[in-house]
């Protein structure tokens, strides 16, 4: 399961409720007009991501594989998505992406928080991970790793209900979200009646 991230803020002088409202809406529209291999997605207003330097959002689109992340990219543009998906690309600002291979945890709609963490030099992923798993017992979340170095955020990503305590060895950044919509497998990949 592999999730691509998109951080990005409207332009200037872009009114944030249009904008917000155009995001809902190309969203919907992947869950109206499925996409294979397309798993869920959603969009959430995100505070704390230095890679955007300052608040924006974050749009989330999680697929099978890397030929469902294909059919994805050819979909976003293609005539049936193409009116919603140009509303936002025509008012979006500043903007980046990342590519994440889920861990473990559930695919669901992002929870209040994402903390972004590094592996320390010098300790490996093994250790990393056990050290990951104690600082997270007890809670509901979900850990994804970046593939491939694309974008620009750190290597882990974990997202839970609260702000979690990482070690500075982690070099933890938490960011808040708050969910403008999501959509889970059972709508989006047209299962459902």
């Amino acid at each position: 399961m592999l999730a691509y991230l998109f951080w990005h803020r409207p332009s200037s002088g872009q009114p944030v409720g249009s904008y917000e409202a155009a995001l809902v809406a190309f969203h919907r529209r992947l869950r109206d007009v499925a996409v294979p291999g397309l798993v869920a997605s959603g969009t959430a207003r995100v505070r704390g991501v230095p890679w955007i330097d300052g608040d924006g959002y974050e749009d989330w689109y999680a697929v099978d594989d890397y030929a469902a992340l294909g059919v994805l990219n050819d979909a976003a543009v293609d005539a049936a998505h193409a009116e919603a998906h140009d509303l936002v690309a025509l008012a979006a600002g500043v903007g980046a992406g990342g590519l994440y291979a889920l861990e473990r945890g559930p695919i669901d709609t992002p929870a209040g928080y994402a903390t972004w963490l590094t592996k320390p030099s010098g300790v490996g992923y093994p250790s990393f991970r056990e050290q990951l798993a104690a600082h997270t017992a007890g809670e509901r979340v979900t850990v994804w790793r970046r593939q491939m170095v694309l974008g620009p955020a750190p290597e882990f990503r974990v997202t839970a209900g609260r702000e979690l305590d990482m070690p500075a060895a982690m070099a933890p950044v938490a960011c808040r979200l708050s969910s403008l919509c999501s959509f889970p497998a059972e709508q989006v990949s047209g299962d459902d009646p």
